[in-house]
C-alpha cells in the first residue's frame, strides 16, 4: 500500500476501524489507490456517518425524548 494512503488511514481511527472489518477496501486500496474517495464513501456508509444517518439518529433521539415527556406527563397526571 502507498505511504501516503496507510498514513491517511492511521490518522483516523475510523478509517483503521473500517479496514479491519472490511479489509476487502485494503486490497483495494493496494491495487488501485485513487479509489481513496470510494473508499471514504463506503466508509461513511459503513460506520452510520453521513448526512441522513446523522439526521436519522437525531430525529430518533427526538423522538425518544417526546416519548419520555408524555410518560411523565401521564403519570403527573395519575398522581
Amino acid at each position: 500500500m502507498r505511504s501516503e494512503i496507510y498514513d491517511l488511514i492511521k490518522q483516523n481511527p475510523d478509517w483503521t476501524k473500517f479496514i479491519r472489518e472490511q479489509p476487502i477496501w485494503y486490497r483495494k486500496l493496494m491495487r488501485n489507490p485513487r479509489a481513496w474517495e470510494e473508499f471514504e464513501i463506503a466508509g461513511l456508509h459503513y460506520l452510520r456517518k453521513t448526512i441522513p444517518h446523522k439526521v436519522e439518529q437525531f430525529s430518533n433521539s427526538v423522538q425518544m425524548a417526546s416519548m419520555m415527556m408524555s410518560m411523565f406527563q401521564a403519570m403527573n397526571q395519575q398522581s
